[in-house]
């Protein structure tokens, strides 16, 4: 359908043109253009990464890497063709790849982003904010991977695949930014074509409700026992709290503890602060002293989840993610007399 503008009393058409036919390349142009204001084709989204391609075996790179408010990974695929050639697939492959990211990973990209665009903004500041988390929730994060497709146009095979994929719980967009020139003036219509506007917040609310249950499914429960004691239905945290808390019970150290973990995985399992303290208090004041740009939420701090030994208080990370698992295993592995066992269960 024609664009049309309105002058001297008159509807005169604006021509539908292409970005080849008026020197708009992809990466130089489209690319750069849209990682200065991505909301165009992506509200609610933050830029990290631009030709992101950290994997082996493969020379491929994601146009643009994102997270959404909702703390979900966002692969963007730009194409400036008038059919999106193959760039479902291209996608897909993407964000299979991507599925695994951690939220300290995404940070490390984040600021390798920042840095090559020569940005002074701290890279861990920038996200939390944008996400208005007070700290780091790494179970929250990349729940979904989310794909935009934006192009000049679609063709058929692109639409029909995208829409089948959703209905198997996918969440693929896609964008048509269709381009017209009056005169020296270039103009972009952006418009979502999938889903379509009158029912994605239906189609939205079909997807959350889907996504709910998936996460319900895949995030994982454990049942522990320790010399006998056992605690069932833990989440991640609370599973490493209780299994720490409860070697250190039978009288291991909190040094033999932290030491059992770091020659598996080098996880950073305590912050260790000078003095034994006894109340959450001063453990907390301590943690802002030492760790000023760092909120204590991110370490267990009530009473009874810290431990003191050799005239230090020893506070449990509550950070548990990707390393929750060699992490435990490397404290089964290395007290085996005290008989530990992990159950991951999935429901």
């Amino acid at each position: 359908m024609p664009i049309f503008k309105i002058n001297d009393g008159k509807m005169t058409a604006i021509e539908h043109t292409t970005f080849a036919k008026q020197g708009i390349h992809e990466r130089r142009d489209l690319q750069a253009l849209l990682k200065r204001d991505i909301r165009v084709i992506s509200p609610d989204s933050l830029v990290v990464a631009e030709e992101f391609g950290d994997w082996e075996d493969s020379n491929r790179s994601i146009d643009l890497l994102c997270i959404d408010k909702d703390a979900n990974l966002v692969v963007i695929e730009l194409k400036r063709t008038e059919d999106g050639g193959h760039m479902e697939l291209q996608a897909i492959r993407y964000a299979a790849m991507i599925s695994t990211l951690t939220f300290e990973k995404l940070i490390e990209i984040y600021d390798r982003y920042l840095k090559k665009n020569d940005s002074s903004l701290d890279a861990m500041e920038s996200v939390l904010s944008f996400l208005e988390w007070p700290e780091p929730k790494e179970e929250q994060f990349g729940q979904e991977v989310r794909i935009v497709l934006a192009s000049a146009d679609f063709s058929k095979e692109v639409t029909t695949a995208v829409i089948w994929l959703n209905e198997f719980g996918l969440d693929i967009r896609c964008v048509r930014m269709r381009p017209y020139a009056d005169g020296d003036q270039l103009f972009i219509e952006v418009q979502t074509v999938i889903p379509l506007p009158e029912i994605a917040d239906h189609q939205i609310q079909i997807q959350a409700k889907r996504r709910e249950v998936q996460q319900a499914r895949r995030r994982p429960k454990f049942t522990i026992t320790v010399a006998g004691k056992s605690y069932e239905n833990l989440s991640k945290r609370h599973m490493m709290l209780h299994l720490v808390s409860e070697i250190i019970r039978t009288g291991k150290t909190p040094e033999a503890v932290r030491d059992a973990v770091a020659k598996a995985d080098k996880t950073k399992l305590f912050e260790i602060l000078d003095g034994e303290l006894t109340e959450k208090d001063d453990v907390v004041h301590a943690l802002e002293r030492k760790k000023p740009r760092q909120d204590p939420r991110r370490y267990f701090h009530e009473k009874g989840e810290f431990f003191c030994s050799n005239g230090n208080t020893y506070v449990l990370s509550n950070q548990w993610g990707a390393t929750t698992l060699p992490a435990a295993q490397a404290l089964r592995d290395a007290f085996p007399d005290l008989e530990i066992t992990i159950d991951e269960i999935d429901y």
